[in-house]
């Protein structure tokens, strides 16, 4: 019987991240899912995926902070080691963050240097320092979103950022290429979580709004988006490199 495969999901106690991480479980992967503060929350994943008879462990990181990426990747040699039995994992899925919404004009420096600190600073180098531990033939996928195609007024700088993830996929795709490590996009469309203080899924209007803008009518669930994730982690994935894929039901055509 061969080991399975162990996949990392930042900010996998909520939302999007805690779909990605339950699918993973349920496609025969074993979790490493990190949260920001809620623990109990991360820990209930921990045991659902438990549930579903894979193994799953719960760390603590702000991926905001690149100078503490160092003592987090220590913690997580050593819960490779002492978890899993294995030197290395597979997957790095990059979830974390955070929504902020205000108009360009109105932008202000301190919120674009948040946001640049979580969407992008953080990707980057989370990701750069992750690969000693990452395998070979594995992969990384970053989380982007459909305002990237699409505009919507009040994301600019959220969406700015993403753009700019896009392309750094694609880089990592071209220079990992010799270590046979995939690098994909996965775009969510508007999705009905907490993301943003429930924006989307709490205020009526914009529901509605988005859901007219969108070929299948409605607007997006976590379980829409967890299952395109966990399956680019299969062996059916392999030949997909380097892409942009959204899962948005068709917003915006």
């Amino acid at each position: 019987m061969s080991t399975p495969k162990i996949a990392l999901v930042t900010g996998g106690s909520r939302g999007l991240g805690k779909d990605m991480a339950l699918n993973l479980a349920k496609k025969g992967l074993d979790v490493i899912l990190t949260y920001h503060t809620q623990q109990a929350a991360a820990d209930a994943v921990v045991a659902e995926i438990a549930a579903l008879g894979q193994r799953a462990v719960a760390l603590q990181l702000d991926a905001s902070q690149v100078s503490t990426f160092g003592a987090f990747f220590e913690q997580l040699g050593t819960t490779l080691r002492t978890t899993f039995g294995v030197e290395r994992f597979d997957f790095l899925i990059n979830n974390a963050g955070t929504g902020y919404y205000a108009p360009f004009a109105e932008t202000a420096e301190q919120q674009f240097d948040e946001l640049v600190n979580i969407h992008l600073k953080g990707p980057f180098f989370l990701t750069q320092q992750a690969l000693p531990l990452l395998n070979d033939g594995g992969g990384i996928i970053n989380i982007s979103s459909g305002l990237t195609r699409i505009t919507f007024p009040g994301s600019s700088a959220y969406a700015s950022l993403k753009t700019a993830v896009e392309t750094l996929t694609k880089y990592q795709a071209k220079e990992l290429a010799s270590r046979r490590i995939r690098a994909n996009i996965v775009a969510p469309g508007a999705i009905e979580t907490d993301f943003g203080g429930g924006r989307t899924r709490d205020n009526k209007e914009i529901n509605a709004h988005i859901a007219g803008l969108t070929a299948m009518g409605r607007v997006g669930l976590p379980t829409d988006v967890g299952p395109v994730v966990a399956f680019l982690c299969t062996p059916e994935a392999n030949w997909i490199d380097a892409q942009r894929i959204e899962v948005s039901g068709g917003q915006g055509i």
